[in-house]
């Protein structure tokens, strides 16, 4: 393979904000299929979706609005294979006074263009140029089935197999924001880990490690368990402001992306990617494939710098939740009333009801396809359909 130069190249900032992520193994999924989930934390708010082509393979992509060059937070191309990323501030290597950094996303842009396989992504790895300029852990899966952590520092890297049960037990792995080949008891996330870690055994003993349960619970948690707190339960009427220090939905949670990957002798570009664009309470979970051949609904993507409709959307009901958000300290809480509430009309209450709706029907439209085959046609005008039915679920229960 060719190599690959960085040169002076510089990349948008965005990618330096903590981030909750996970690969499960097909192994540990109802259905066989490997889920890769990034719970995107950033302080570039505005993120869209976009089809592209690469090198070899077409693909899907989460990117920043404001980025002429579009380099990818999390996606899945035609081939089926898949990645993202979180930043990690514990495996950078003593001594390294690199100054080229925040590649993260150019190299997911690499990767979707041109990778089919986990071995593929290795390889590409060793074809670029030392230092990389990361500091990440990456998620990959592929159509093999294929599923782990690539933990990367400027010089190396050390994989970790969801499929080994040696790295792996329960067949998932999670990562925030250190590295487990990284320096002990550094990094960041550590709390946000420990509630993560419960969420899935819990989920995994219920055999509900489904992108339903990444898309209207995982993502969507309102629990600290360091603390034992559970702000699901402190239901009220009352304009209260509680703390959201340290939970996996915070301020800077910006968008949900979960790929769903294929079964062998699946097509490739079968494999589904769920987005749930902007702040996730007020977001809702779209369906899309790479095989649809780039119809993505218009509420989540946009030309050229412009940002994505849907996006706004949930930004103005941010807005809502965080009344003391001029005050950087301020950002850490939470009207909990404009999340959940006794009339259930909280964001949270709603925007649930809705997404399971639209997985419900998604899982008719999947089923179909498994029995007889995968109809690109009917993926596109599903796509259609779903950016009418947003549209409308937003004018009947918001002023926007």
């Amino acid at each position: 393979m060719k190599r690959i130069f960085f040169g002076l190249l510089l990349l948008v900032s965005g990618n330096a904000i903590p981030c909750t992520t996970a690969i499960i193994s097909g192994k540990s999924t109802p259905d066989g299929r490997p889920l890769l989930w990034k719970h995107r934390d950033t302080d570039v708010f505005d993120n869209k979706v976009v089809y592209d082509t690469g090198s070899h393979y077409k693909y899907l992509a989460l990117i920043n609005s404001n980025d002429p060059n579009r380099h990818v937070w999390a996606g899945t191309n035609s081939a089926g294979f898949a990645i993202m990323n979180s930043a990690s501030y514990n495996i950078k290597v003593e001594g390294d006074s690199t100054k080229t950094e925040d590649m993260e996303g150019y190299i997911m842009k690499l990767a979707l263009g041109c990778c089919a396989t986990v071995t593929d992504f290795a390889q590409l790895l060793d074809t670029l140029t030392k230092p990389w300029g990361v500091s990440a852990n990456f998620g990959v899966i592929d159509a093999k089935g294929g599923a782990g952590y690539f933990e990367v520092n400027n010089f190396s890297y050390r994989f970790f197999d969801a499929n080994n049960p040696n790295d792996a037990p329960e067949g998932y792995l999670i990562r925030t924001n250190f590295s487990v080949s990284g320096k002990a008891n550094e990094g960041a996330g550590y709390i946000r880990f420990d509630t993560a870690s419960n969420l899935f055994h819990e989920a995994k003993a219920a055999g509900q490690l489904t992108p339903e349960f990444l898309l209207t619970q995982a993502s969507l948690s309102l629990r600290q368990d360091i603390t034992g707190t559970d702000l699901s339960r402190e239901v009220s009427k009352l304009d209260k402001i509680y703390s959201l220090h340290d939970f996996i939905v915070r301020y800077h949670s910006s968008s949900t992306v979960v790929v769903q990957g294929v079964l062998p002798g699946e097509p490739t570009d079968f494999s589904t990617m769920w987005v749930k664009l902007g702040f996730q309470p007020a977001s809702v979970a779209i369906p899309l494939w790479v095989g649809a051949g780039g119809a993505i609904p218009q509420l989540i993507t946009a030309p050229e710098t412009q940002n994505a409709k849907l996006c706004d959307f949930t930004l103005k009901l941010k807005k809502q939740c965080f009344p003391l958000d001029a005050w950087d300290e301020g950002q850490n809480y939470v009207a909990l009333n404009k999340l959940i509430n006794r009339e259930q009309s909280g964001l949270i209450q709603l925007t649930t009801i809705f997404d399971r709706e639209i997985i419900a029907r998604t899982k008719l439209l999947f089923d179909r396809w498994k029995r007889f085959e995968y109809n690109p046609t009917e993926a596109a005008n599903f796509c259609m359909e779903l950016n009418s039915d947003i549209e409308g679920f937003y004018k009947t229960h918001f002023d926007l």
